[in-house]
């Protein structure tokens, strides 16, 4: 890079880096046009989604395949994607203290990131940060969503290996799931496993898959709490370098789709739109189509 440049390239071996890029990218700074367009992407770096619902222990889950990949001698980066208020814009950001074990390790990066009103849980910042992180030299990327329900399909616009993380205490809802969340999936985590109704759960996901023809997938039954089950979805995930993915055409799609969308987006602020809405509501003849409308001029 020329001398000229306001930032360094980020390289796993100086976390620093790692975090300057993201800062830039995640607040849209004046280099961060620059910095993206000059990534060069390891293309064989694999980028793991992990999504399910609120309570089902996707942190602790993650934080026990961290453990797992580190002791095999890999470097992973996690970016943990937290809930934004719609009332304060502020995001609870827990990760960080459900994966606390791991800050100060060598190996280990992570990032909480807020959804800043995202409906799919993924921030519209997601997919770039993601990019800086394999552009990095990471062996695995982590990304953890919120889980939002149907959704959460987005994250399938992003990962190359995708786990549905699922509980017992689901129940009947599992007959509601549609065949979208099925198709994104690349195998299901059932957690919490030592609870009662576990088996008959995993028993109607597989009756469930076998009517869409996605018997193949892989169920894992885990009790990350107790680092139970953890051992196999390591071993899936080293056994899948990186997945041939063939949706590539399709996720590559709606990537360029949400970068086009996001920058469309850029020059909305939600705060000031927020206020802006309260003054327009002070007229009897609001219409929020007409707001819209003009707002988008």
């Amino acid at each position: 890079m020329a001398a000229s440049t306001p930032y360094n390239m980020p390289t796993c071996t100086d976390f620093r880096s790692v975090a300057r890029a993201l800062t830039i990218v995640e607040n849209n700074l004046t280099a961060s046009a620059q910095l993206l367009q000059s990534l060069t992407f390891n293309m064989h770096t694999p980028i793991i989604g992990i999504t399910g619902p609120p309570g089902a222990g996707k942190s602790t889950l993650v934080n026990a395949i961290i453990n797992n990949l580190v002791q095999q001698g890999k470097k992973v980066a996690v970016l943990a994607i937290d809930p934004t208020s719609p009332f304060n814009f502020g995001s609870l950001l827990g990760d960080r203290i459900r994966m606390a074990s791991h800050f100060n390790h060598p190996d280990v990066f992570i990032r909480s990131l807020a959804t800043r009103g995202s409906l799919g849980g993924l921030s519209a910042k997601t997919i770039e940060m993601t990019d800086v992180l394999r552009a990095s030299g990471f062996d695995h990327i982590i990304v953890e969503t919120v889980g939002v329900g149907q959704s959460e399909v987005e994250v399938a616009g992003l990962a190359d290996l995708t786990f549905v993380m699922l509980v017992p205490e689901a129940g009947d809802e599992i007959q509601n799931i549609k065949s979208g969340l099925m198709e994104i999936a690349d195998a299901f985590i059932i957690n919490k496993a030592d609870r009662d109704g576990a088996d008959l759960f995993i028993n109607n996901l597989k009756k469930i898959l076998q009517q869409n023809k996605d018997s193949k997938l892989p169920i894992f039954k885990t009790v990350a709490s107790k680092n139970e089950g953890i051992g196999a979805i390591t071993d899936f995930i080293l056994s899948n370098p990186k997945p041939k993915n063939t949706r590539r055409e399709l996720l590559l799609t709606q990537k360029v789709y949400n970068i086009i969308r996001q920058n469309k987006m850029a020059g909305i602020d939600k705060q000031k739109l927020q206020q802006d809405i309260a003054k327009a509501l002070k007229n009897d003849d609001f219409n929020i189509y007409r707001f819209a409308a003009a707002y988008a001029k």
